[in-house]
């Protein structure tokens, strides 16, 4: 073999080892490269996962354990907005149509509009009233079913499929006691009392805003899918299956839009079904008849005319003319200040007191009330039967109790997390068709 021919194969050989170093450097810094890709591909996968899933399980609030994730949170949110738009939508209605005042309402629901972090404790306090009433439902072993559910969105869309319900609350059939003698005497204007007692409004909660909040845009623009289930009078079945399930569906998507699940809707009826069963549950025992007194009043400004009016009644001035010529109350003043029957709970709490405790027939001492003073006359006293919408009431009032009570026994944590992670309004102008 030549010099040059063995130079030759030197050389290639130290070629062939270069070679192979690099393609082994290639090889680690292409492993490197996809180790390092891979990597990132994961923080950004556990990112999305966590900001999408994760950090949306984590709670907002805890009911006796009972987590209510930021998820569903957020998804209760755009629901209530959804329906404040509905509602705010109604109002402007009624009050362009009609003539109606509903500037206060039209303010309320400007103020949840537009304060995203009243709106937020808005969802909070409802949700966390959900998860009590499921707990009290379990313990009692009340259930609400898929079929219930399913009945109930029917019947939200108008679509009965077993026609027509009838409805299931009567008035309670009753007659106001025979007169007696003593009564006749006292009042002989009136056969019999027929004047319905009227109740003093209770304060409402009202948001006070210094200035009257803007509507935004979103507010004014297209019709929003309508869902809140309410309790309306049922009518005839107005479409088939196939029209009811078509218009569900499309309002399903519409609802899809602002990122509400067709699950969280369904949760929404479900509640309020276990809520209509509890409130019975919690109303069974509930007296269909109470205590109630007929009375009449004369209402005046200051502590002197009601001395001066007590001493002409003494003295054997006519009730129904002094009533008529000087009550402040000119609605009972018109009837001789007949006031009817009525039960507890139904005056102000110092006219009632008066009332219950004074014989029937005498003319009590004055009274002060916020309204004025109050010259009574009891003209009688017995148990009466409760109406339809006395019994109603009684059992909301008995609910509200117990649910006012819950929550003071409960344990509930709430999370101020959630004031950060509020979602955006959503473009009610931009909902597809």
């Amino acid at each position: 073999m030549s010099n040059q021919e063995k130079k030759q194969k030197v050389v290639t050989r130290k070629h062939i080892a270069r070679l192979e170093r690099e393609r082994r450097q290639v090889a680690i810094v292409r492993t490197v490269a996809i180790v390092m890709i891979g990597i990132v591909v994961v923080l950004l996968g556990y990112g999305y996962f966590d900001a999408n899933y994760l950090q949306k399980q984590k709670p907002v609030a805890e009911v006796n354990g009972e987590k209510i994730t930021l998820a569903r949170f957020q998804e209760r949110v755009q629901l209530q907005r959804v329906n404040l738009v509905n509602m705010y939508q109604q109002y402007q209605f009624y009050q362009q149509n009609f003539g109606m005042d509903m500037s206060q309402q039209i303010q309320e629901v400007e103020f949840y509009l537009q304060f995203h972090e009243a709106l937020g404790q808005l969802v909070i306090d409802q949700m966390i009233d959900e998860a009590l009433i499921r707990q009290e439902a379990e313990k009692r072993g009340i259930t609400v079913t898929e079929a219930d559910v399913e009945q109930a969105v029917q019947e939200a869309y108008r679509f009965f499929a077993n026609g027509t319900p009838t409805p299931t609350i009567t008035p309670t059939a009753f007659e106001y006691p025979t007169l007696t003698s003593e009564q006749l005497t006292l009042f002989p204007s009136t056969p019999t009392p027929t004047t319905a007692p009227t109740s003093t409004p209770a304060p409402t909660s009202t948001p006070d805003l210094s200035v009257t909040a803007t509507p935004t845009e979103s507010v004014s623009g297209r019709p929003t899918p309508t869902f809140v289930p309410e309790d309306l009078p049922p009518t005839a079945t107005p479409y088939t299956l196939e029209g009811f399930k078509s218009e569900y569906e499309t309002t399903v998507e519409q609802f899809k839009f602002y990122g509400i699940s067709e699950a969280v809707l369904r949760d929404v009826y479900r509640n309020n079904l276990l809520r209509q069963k509890l409130q019975e549950a919690i109303a069974t025992g509930q007296p269909a008849a109470e205590e109630q007194v007929w009375a009449r009043h004369i209402l005046v400004a200051t502590e002197a005319e009601a001395r001066a009016t007590y001493e002409l009644l003494k003295s054997g001035v006519d009730f129904i003319r002094l009533a008529k010529q000087s009550s402040m109350d000119t609605g009972s003043g018109a009837q001789g200040g007949d006031l009817g029957w009525f039960g507890r709970g139904v005056m102000v709490s110092e006219f009632e007191t008066a009332a219950f405790n004074q014989e029937i027939g005498e003319i009590g001492e004055p009274v002060q009330s916020q309204f004025g003073y109050h010259i009574i006359q009891v003209l009688g006293r017995q148990e009466l039967p409760l109406s339809a919408s006395q019994l109603q009431q009684n059992r909301e009032l008995a609910f509200s109790e117990w649910l006012a009570t819950a929550r003071e026994e409960a344990e509930i944590t709430s999370y101020e997390t959630w004031k950060n992670q509020i979602p955006d309004m959503p473009n009610f102008q931009a909902i597809p068709n």
